[in-house]
C-alpha cells in the first residue's frame, strides 16, 4: 500500500510541477523604441571630441595630483559612500538569508518531567493513574523540495536587489567624483576669476591716475576722473563675490572628503589656476553608455527583482512540499532507550492553504502591478541618460565656440582700448573714446574668465553624464 501511495503522489507532484511554468514568465519588453541610439552620439561630431572609451577614472586626465588625492579621499571618506556601503552590505545580509532556504532545517528536542496523566482523558477509568517520571528525546531533519520555483525566485529577487544596490553605491560613487572635481575646479576658477579683476582693477586705478595728471594739466576735466573711478569701484564690487564662491566651493570640498571646513590641504586653497584638458573629450557612444550608467543597471536590476517577486507571489497558489525525517525516544526514565520507547519517521508533507488562493492572487496582482512600474522606470531612466548626454554634449560644445569668440573680441578690444590711451594721451581723442575702450576691454576679459569657468563646470557635468567613475572590478 505504501509503494502504491508514494507512486501515485510522486504523479500527482508531477502534474503540479507543470503548472510551475506559470511563473517562468518573460520580462516585460522596452515600450521605447531606442533606434539609433545606441550607435554614435548626434552631438559627437565636435572636434572637442574623441570616440574614444570613457575612462573609469576619468579626472586623472587633468593630470592634478591634488585633485587625484580629493578624489581617492573622497572615494574613501564620503559619507553618501558609507551610507550607500552599508546598503549595500545589508542587501548582501538578506541575499544570504534567502540562500539558507534551500537548507536542511534541523531540530533536536529534550525533555524530562515528573506527571500524571488524567484517567478519563486516557479513557482508563475514574481512579487516578500513578504519577510517574517520563522523558523525550527527538531529532528533526526537514527540506522543502522548490517545485513549483518560490524559493529560487525568491534567491533571485534577493541577488537582482544585491546587484541593484551595488549598482546604487557606484551611482552614488560616480556623483562623489563628480561632485569632488566641480567643487575643486570652481575654488581654482574663483581664484582665477579673482586674479583677473584684480588686474582690471590695477589697470583701472592707472587710468584714473594718468586722467589726474592731465586734470592737472588742463587736459581733462573732474568728471572724468568721476567716471573712470565709478568704473573702478564697479570693478572692485565684483570681488567679494568671487572670494565669497571660491569659500563655499572649498567648504564642499571639505564635506565631500569627510573634513572640516578648515581641514583641507594648503595645496587646494592655493590653487589659482583650474586644471584644463589637454585633448578632446572620451565620450564612447549611446551602447557604451547605458552598459556604463549606474543608474541604468540600478533600474535593469530593479526590474529583474520585480519580475522574480511575481513568480514568489504566483508560488502560494501551489502546494508547499517538506521532506523530512526524525527520530527519538520517549517514556519512562526508568526505560530509557529501550526498544519500546525508540520512534522515526519520514516523507513528505503536503501543505496548501486553499481560502488563502483569493489573497495570493491580489498579491499577484499587486506584484504585476509593480513589474509594470519598474519596467516604466527603466524606459524613463534609459531615456533620461541619452537626454541628459546629449544636451551636456551640446552645451559643451557651444560654450566651446563662445570661448572662441570671447578670445577673439578681447584680443581686439584689448588693442583697442591701447590704441586709444595712446591717441588720449598724444591729444588726439577724448576721454569718452578712453571710456568706452575701457569699458569694453574690462567687460570682454570679464567674459573670458568666466567662459573659462563655465567650460570647466561643463566637462564635468558631462563626464557625470556619461556615468564615468566606477570600474567594472568593483562589483563584488
Amino acid at each position: 500500500m505504501r509503494p502504491v501511495f508514494l507512486t501515485g503522489w510522486l504523479v500527482a507532484a508531477a502534474a503540479l510541477t507543470a503548472c510551475a511554468g506559470l511563473t517562468d514568465r518573460p520580462t516585460l519588453p522596452s515600450a521605447i523604441d531606442l533606434g539609433g541610439a545606441e550607435g554614435a552620439f548626434r552631438g559627437s561630431d565636435a572636434s572637442a571630441f574623441s570616440s574614444d572609451a570613457v575612462p573609469a577614472d576619468w579626472w586623472r586626465l587633468y593630470q592634478d595630483p591634488v585633485l587625484d588625492a580629493l578624489v581617492q579621499d573622497a572615494i574613501a571618506a564620503n559619507t553618501d559612500l558609507r551610507v550607500a556601503a552599508a546598503n549595500l552590505a545589508k542587501s548582501r545580509a538578506a541575499l544570504s538569508l534567502a540562500d539558507t532556504a534551500r537548507d536542511p532545517a534541523a531540530s533536536v528536542g529534550l525533555g524530562a518531567g515528573f506527571e500524571r496523566l488524567s484517567a478519563e482523558e486516557e479513557l482508563k477509568g475514574t481512579d487516578p493513574l500513578p504519577s510517574i517520571w517520563v522523558y523525550g528525546l527527538t531529532a528533526a531533519v526537514s527540506y522543502q523540495i522548490d517545485l513549483f520555483g518560490q524559493v529560487a525566485r525568491t534567491i533571485e529577487a534577493a541577488d537582482a536587489d544585491v546587484a541593484a544596490t551595488q549598482a546604487a553605491y557606484d551611482a552614488v560613487r560616480v556623483t562623489v567624483i563628480a561632485e569632488t572635481t566641480r567643487a575643486y575646479l570652481a575654488a581654482c576658477s574663483m581664484a582665477r576669476e579673482h586674479a583677473v579683476a584684480r588686474r582690471l582693477v590695477e589697470l583701472q586705478a592707472r587710468r584714473v591716475a594718468l586722467t589726474q595728471r592731465l586734470v592737472s594739466g588742463g587736459r581733462a576735466v573732474d568728471l572724468d576722473i568721476t567716471r573712470l573711478s565709478a568704473q573702478e569701484d564697479q570693478i572692485r564690487a565684483s570681488l567679494p563675490p568671487l572670494v565669497a564662491r571660491k569659500q563655499v566651493a572649498l567648504y564642499s570640498l571639505a564635506a565631500l572628503t569627510g573634513r572640516s571646513p578648515t581641514g583641507l590641504p594648503p595645496e587646494v586653497e592655493g590653487c589659482l589656476q583650474e586644471p584644463r584638458l589637454s585633448s578632446a573629450l572620451p565620450i564612447g557612444d549611446g551602447s557604451a553608455l547605458l552598459r556604463r550608467r549606474p543608474d541604468v543597471r540600478q533600474a535593469e536590476k530593479a526590474l529583474r527583482a520585480a519580475h522574480a517577486r511575481v513568480g514568489v507571489a504566483m508560488g502560494d497558489l501551489y502546494p508547499k512540499v517538506m521532506l523530512g525525517a526524525s527520530v527519538g525516544s520517549a517514556g519512562l526514565i526508568r526505560d530509557a532507550f529501550d526498544a519500546g520507547t525508540n520512534k522515526f519517521s519520514l516523507g513528505p508533507l503536503i501543505t496548501w492553504q486553499f481560502p488563502n488562493r483569493s489573497s495570493a492572487k491580489a498579491r499577484i496582482s499587486a506584484q504585476e502591478a509593480e513589474e509594470r512600474a519598474a519596467a516604466a522606470r527603466f524606459d524613463a531612466v534609459m531615456l533620461t541618460a541619452l537626454r541628459e548626454t546629449e544636451s551636456a554634449l551640446v552645451v559643451y560644445a557651444r560654450d566651446i565656440e563662445s570661448r572662441v569668440a570671447l578670445d577673439a573680441a578681447n584680443r581686439k578690444a584689448q588693442r583697442a582700448a591701447s590704441d586709444v590711451e595712446r591717441l588720449f594721451v598724444a591729444g588726439r581723442q577724448g576721454v569718452t573714446a578712453v571710456l568706452d575702450a575701457a569699458r569694453t576691454s574690462t567687460e570682454t576679459e570679464q567674459a573670458v574668465a568666466a567662459a573659462e569657468t563655465r567650460l570647466a563646470a561643463d566637462q564635468v557635468a558631462l563626464f557625470l553624464a556619461l556615468g564615468g567613475g566606477w570600474n567594472g572590478s568593483d562589483l563584488r
